[in-house]
């Protein structure tokens, strides 16, 4: 197969998804390797609209595109038969998705039907001198990395949030948009969505914040995420949260950051009453600096972080607050 790669896309508010412009830098700086080849993407959607354009100027060389009203809400059934269907069409080299709610439960379903395998989770893509792909992906709940030799075709993988970074927008570079037929029948859709909520972010998402605050079971209650809020909001942040925290209803599975949570690259991560397990440190470990925050001086977040303040939340963090009031005022 020698018709380079595919980006499965996906739209979020009609335009393309930040993880698949994402996805699209990291399929331009695959496609070095094989020059005479190009990156596409596929946007699927009961109507596409301008992402097409979006797609082209953020990398796209070639946009396929599949236009059907059963794509209305994205049923991943739907999904996995028209990315099955782009596929065969196109016969990629590689197929590259990103690590989503929707791609969870589409990307194994795309692999199985295709009769290869899937990199989930990857931190890293490259491509060896046999032409090969090589995925990167934590292993062992976080404490370790596999590297992963894609040996079928096409390899298929799923990239993490967060690790490439989008090319700027270029509405000057050119590009195809190629309609695909798909003989979608409404047989091949076994479950649909009955209802979706969407939840407005208050202040900064968690996913593009500069700076978050970050608290876990250290913190020993939901009130004291009040705490963490306030500091958020003098520092023009996010608050995040450790599994443990969300697992206790303390806050919202959304807060989550780590392994099985959301990855976040923020200037500035300030962790609060959090352990450091490998698995938060999973989500977090690419800000650029991390203040660490627990009483426990043997807390393995100390040996994650650029700073390190042993002792009590409920001393250090009112102490922090005071303080930045005073520089702010």
């Amino acid at each position: 197969m020698t018709n380079g790669i595919l980006i499965i896309g996906e739209l979020t508010s009609g335009t393309p998804a930040t993880g698949t412009l994402e996805a699209l830098a990291a399929g331009q700086q695959l496609i070095a390797s094989f020059p005479d080849e190009q990156v596409a993407v596929l946007l699927a959607s009961e109507s596409v609209g301008e992402a097409p354009l979006i797609a082209i100027a953020h990398g796209a060389d070639i946009v396929y595109v599949i236009e059907d009203k059963a794509l209305a809400g994205t049923p991943p059934d739907a999904v996995v038969a028209v990315a099955q269907a782009a596929v065969e069409q196109v016969k990629p080299r590689f197929v590259i998705g990103t690590k989503t709610l929707l791609s969870r439960d589409t990307l194994p379903r795309l692999a199985a039907r295709l009769g290869t395998a899937l990199a989930q989770d990857c931190t890293a893509l490259s491509v060896d001198a046999q032409g090969r792909l090589i995925a990167v992906r934590p292993t062992y709940g976080g404490n370790a990395e596999a590297t992963i030799a894609c040996l079928s075709e096409p390899a298929v993988a799923a990239l993490r949030s967060k690790i490439v970074e989008p090319l700027p927008s270029d509405s000057a570079r050119a590009g195809k948009v190629i309609r695909l037929d798909v003989d979608l029948t409404t047989n091949v859709i076994r479950t649909r969505s009955i209802e979706r909520v969407e939840r407005e972010p208050e202040g900064v998402r968690l996913e593009d914040a500069k700076v978050i605050v970050s608290g876990g079971r250290g913190l020993g209650s939901r009130e004291a995420f009040s705490h963490l809020d306030d500091l958020a909001k003098l520092l023009g942040g996010a608050v995040g949260a450790s599994r443990a925290a969300c697992d206790a209803g303390w806050v919202p599975s959304s807060y989550q950051v780590g392994l099985t949570g959301k990855t976040v690259t923020p200037d500035l991560y300030i962790a609060v009453g959090i352990s450091g397990a490998s698995q938060h440190m999973a989500g977090c470990s690419a800000a650029r600096t991390i203040v660490g925050i627990n009483k426990d001086a043997g807390a393995n977040i100390f040996k994650e972080s650029s700073f390190g303040v042993v002792g009590d939340w409920e001393t250090v963090l009112p102490a922090f607050i005071e303080q930045l009031h005073e520089l702010l005022d």
